[in-house]
């Protein structure tokens, strides 16, 4: 199983964003070739995929997993936030979600970030045990939204 950075928007990664936003997000479209070629045009945001082993000479196996690094600087240090993380129904339980957070982590480290964190859902049992395992501490803090006005 191995985990990697994406750094080119192929028909691969449009065909794995088609695949598994509609698992993170009912009501987040899957990202064209162009929309993922910004994705990763941006500085400071890395995406993650994460694929299974394949037998020798099989080729690449397929994405089945992502999570998204956003790194920033800010006058206390660089930040950075855990976004979007989601691995297909089938691959689930067989240790995808952990590889991918911890290849992030250890990015931001490797990038100077004082803190990586992110938010979870308390109904996201699964997801907030993982988070944990990975050493993640639940903060005594809001988190507030403000949505654009809807046209």
């Amino acid at each position: 199983m191995a985990t990697e950075i994406v750094t080119q928007a192929g028909p691969e990664l449009v065909e794995a964003m088609e695949r598994l936003i509609p698992q993170l997000s009912r009501s987040a479209p899957a990202l064209t070739a162009e929309q993922c070629e910004a994705l990763l045009a941006q500085d400071g945001v890395y995406l993650f995929a994460f694929r299974p082993d394949s037998p020798a000479g099989a080729g690449p196996a397929p994405i089945l997993g992502m999570l998204t690094l956003a790194t920033f600087t800010i006058p206390t240090g660089l930040r950075a936030w855990v976004e979007d993380v989601v691995v297909d129904a089938e691959a689930r339980g067989q240790g995808a979600g952990r590889q991918l957070v911890e290849a992030a982590v250890a990015h931001a480290q490797e990038l100077g970030a004082r803190t990586v964190d992110l938010t979870s859902r308390p109904s996201r049992e699964a997801a907030n045990r993982l988070y944990q395992r990975c050493g993640f501490e639940l903060r005594e803090t809001n988190v507030y939204r403000h949505s654009a006005p809807k046209n």
